[in-house]
C-alpha cells in the first residue's frame, strides 16, 4: 500500500518515495517482495502523486493500481480487488515500512497458510508501543486473535501491552472480499480501515491469528524527518556491519555513507568520510580513501581510489590508480593499471591499459590506448557549440604538457605532440607534431619598455 501523502513530514514528494538507505522507501518494500513472489504478482496500490510513483518505480516490473480517492486502507484493498480476484491469498504490505525482510514476509505467509487462516497478522514487541493497535491475543499461548486495541481506544491495561500491529497483513482472498463491505466509516477520519477486518472476520466466525517478528525494527515506518534519519541511519549501519562480516574493512562505519545495494569484496578497505553509492561494485583489494564519492560505478581488484575522488557511472579496470581529486564522469572506462590523478577530470572516455593521465587534464570524447602518456594541462576539445566529437590517441603515444586535441583529431600510434601543441590535424604514426608559434627574443625590449614608462610618468607629473 502505497498511496498516502504523508502529511507530517511536509513535503510535495509523495511519502513513498522519501529516501533511506540510498533509494525510495517503496523501492525497498518492493525489493523484499519481489524475492518472495515474482514481480508480475506484486500489486502496488498508488494514490497521491500517482504518476510521479509510477514513473519512479516502473523499473521494478510491478503492477500498480490506482486509489483514485483515498479513504483508508481498507478502501485500498477494495479498489484492487479485481485483480487480486485471480489469487486464493494476499499478502499486503506497508509501503513505507523499508526494513522489511523477504524472509518475515515468506514466514508470514507460510504461518498463515499452515493456519488455514482467513486473516494472519504480523506482530512484534515494541518497548515504548505508543501510538501502535496493541494485539489482543486470545490467551497468552495462542495465536488466535481477540481483538486489536487502537491507541486512542485502548484501556489502560491494553496499553501496556507491548505487542503492536505490525500494519502487514496476510489473507485468504475469497474471505477477504466476501467480508470487506461489512467494513464502515464510523471512525473520526470518515475512513475504512483494514484493522477492522479483524472484527468483520471474526464476527464471521473465521480464524484470525498472529506471528510475531523477533526484529522489531523491520516492521517500523517514518512518519517525520527525524524518523526518516533513525531509519536511514539503522540501514546504513547493517549495511557496514553486514559488509564487514564478509571480510571488508570500514574505519569509524558511522562516518560513512553506503547505500543498501553497494556490493564490496573482502580484503577491500573503506576509509572514514567515503560515501559509496547507488549500485557501485567494488571488486577485492581495494583502498577508498577519504572524502571520496561513488555512484553506480565499477571498479576491480586491487583498485587505489585517491582522497576527494568523485566517481559516476565510471568503470575502473585492475589495480588502477585514481587520485587524489579526480572526477571520472559517466562513460569513463578506465583500464589496467592506468593512472587518472591530481585533478583530472574524464567523461565518456576509454584509457588503456597503463596509461597515464597524472596531472590537471580534461579527456571527453576520447579513445586513448594502451602505454599513453597524458602530460600535465592537456585538454581534448571535443565540442564545437553544436556536436560532440571523438578523439583518438593510439597505443604508445606521447602528449606533451599543456597541449590541446581539438576533435575530430587522430595521433597515431607511437607518436609525440611536443609541449603546449594545439593540435587541429591528424598525427600520423612514430612522427612528432609541433602546433606552436615560433619563439622571438628581443634583447633589451624590458629596458626599453620600463625607459619609456617611466619617461611617461615624469612627463605627466611635471
Amino acid at each position: 500500500m502505497a498511496a498516502g501523502k504523508g502529511t507530517r513530514l511536509k513535503s510535495r514528494l509523495p511519502k513513498v518515495l522519501h529516501e533511506v538507505g540510498g533509494k525510495p522507501l517503496l523501492a525497498h518494500v518492493i525489493a523484499a517482495a519481489t524475492r518472495v513472489v515474482p514481480a508480475s504478482d506484486v500489486f502496488t496500490i498508488i494514490g497521491y502523486e500517482a504518476e510521479r510513483v509510477r514513473s519512479a518505480l516502473a523499473s521494478t516490473g510491478v503492477n500498480f493500481v490506482l486509489q483514485s480517492e483515498q479513504r483508508g486502507t481498507g478502501h485500498a484493498l477494495m479498489v484492487a480487488s479485481k485483480p487480486l480476484a485471480a489469487y486464493d491469498h494476499v499478502i499486503v504490505l506497508s509501503g513505507d515500512a523499508p526494513q522489511i525482510t523477504p524472509q518475515t514476509i515468506a514466514s508470514l505467509l507460510n504461518f498463515h497458510l499452515d493456519q488455514h487462516a482467513a486473516m494472519t497478522l504480523l506482530s512484534a514487541d515494541l518497548d515504548h508501543p505508543t501510538g501502535y493497535g496493541r494485539v489482543i491475543r486470545k490467551n497468552a499461548r495462542s495465536a488466535d486473535v481477540q481483538a486489536i486495541a487502537e491507541e486512542k481506544s485502548a484501556t489502560p491495561a491494553q496499553k501496556k501491552i507491548g505487542e503492536i500491529n505490525a500494519g502487514f497483513y496476510a489473507f485468504s482472498v475469497p474471505q477477504l472480499f466476501s467480508q470487506i463491505e461489512k467494513l464502515s466509516t464510523a471512525n473520526p477520519h470518515a475512513e475504512y480501515y483494514l484493522t477492522d477486518m479483524a472484527a468483520v472476520l471474526r464476527q464471521a466466525r473465521q480464524p484470525v491469528v498472529v506471528w510475531k517478528t523477533e526484529n522489531a525494527k523491520e516492521v517500523l515506518g517514518a512518519n517525520t524527518r527525524a524518523e526518516l534519519a533513525v531509519l536511514d541511519e539503522q540501514m546504513r549501519m547493517a549495511k557496514c556491519r553486514h559488509l564487514m562480516a564478509e571480510g571488508v574493512t570500514i574505519f569509524y562505519p558511522a562516518t560513512c555513507v553506503i547505500d543498501t545495494d553497494v556490493e564490496i569484496a573482502s580484503d577491500t578497505v573503506i576509509e572514514p568520510f567515503v560515501q559509496i553509492l547507488g549500485r557501485t561494485r567494488i571488486g577485492s583489494s581495494c583502498r577508498i580513501r577519504s572524502y571520496s564519492v561513488i555512484r553506480d560505478s565499477k571498479i576491480a581488484d586491487s583498485v587505489l581510489v585517491r582522497p576527494g575522488c568523485i566517481l559516476e557511472e565510471a568503470s575502473i579496470g585492475p589495480a588502477a590508480v585514481i587520485g587524489p581529486y579526480s572526477h571520472l564522469r559517466p562513460g569513463s572506462e578506465i583500464g589496467e593499471g592506468a593512472h587518472v590523478g591530481n585533478f583530472v577530470e574524464t567523461k565518456k572516455i576509454k584509457l588503456g591499459k597503463g596509461s597515464k593521465a597524472n596531472h590537471l587534464t580534461y579527456l571527453g570524447d576520447a579513445e586513448i590506448g594502451a602505454g599513453v602518456n597524458i602530460g600535465a594541462g592537456t585538454i581534448t576539445c571535443n565540442y564545437d557549440g553544436i556536436s560532440k566529437h571523438t578523439t583518438v590517441i593510439e597505443d604508445g603515444v606521447f602528449i606533451g604538457s599543456d597541449s590541446t586535441l581539438v576533435a575530430p583529431v587522430r595521433v597515431g600510434k607511437g607518436a609525440y605532440v611536443a609541449a603546449a601543441s594545439c593540435i587541429t590535424s591528424d598525427v600520423p604514426e612514430d612522427a612528432l607534431a609541433i602546433a606552436r608559434a615560433q619563439q622571438i627574443v628581443k634583447a633589451g625590449w624590458p629596458s626599453k619598455k620600463r625607459a619609456a614608462r617611466k619617461a611617461t610618468t615624469t612627463s605627466l607629473s611635471s
